[in-house]
């Protein structure tokens, strides 16, 4: 029999099993107001959407859910980023016209000016929710328990 040695760390690193499934799948999540990881995918569709024309608020909570199968979206959470990026666009520009919410005969529509200007400001507010989606998996990593003492 060979002896069998251990030291802390050493738990080896064999090719999984034939037949083993994906341990990558992760629970729902629901999107919350003032969380960067549910914002920056809001403010990455926003960037994607024409300008000068509205849309549909349903339709962004509907393209959300669709693209993002394992988060839910609501309304109510999507209202609340563009209206954080309407006031940053107005401390921004000093105007309101780059971000217009209004409510129309089909329900509240979003209208992103069309101007050279709303692509560089909109990557700027996608940079700054990344950031802060990475603050807090950093601060994530730095917890040494669940109770987030450390």
């Amino acid at each position: 029999m060979d002896a069998v040695t251990t030291a802390p760390g050493l738990i080896g690193d064999r090719p999984a099993p034939a037949g083993l499934p994906d341990a990558n799948l992760q629970p729902p999540t629901i999107a919350e107001s003032g969380d960067p990881f549910s914002a920056l995918r809001i403010v990455d569709l926003i960037a994607r959407i024409d300008r000068g024309r509205p849309v549909r608020i349903d339709d962004l909570v509907d393209r959300l859910n669709a693209e993002h199968l394992d988060w839910l979206f609501i309304r109510a959470v999507v209202i609340d980023v563009l209206v954080g990026l309407q006031a940053n666009w107005m401390a921004d520009y000093r105007n309101a016209s780059g971000i217009v919410l209004e409510d129309g005969p089909a329900g509240t529509v979003v209208t992103l000016e069309a101007s050279s200007r709303v692509d560089p400001w909109i990557v700027r507010q996608a940079q700054r929710e990344a950031a802060e989606c990475r603050r807090a998996l950093e601060a994530f990593a730095r917890r040494d328990h669940i109770s987030g003492g450390g």
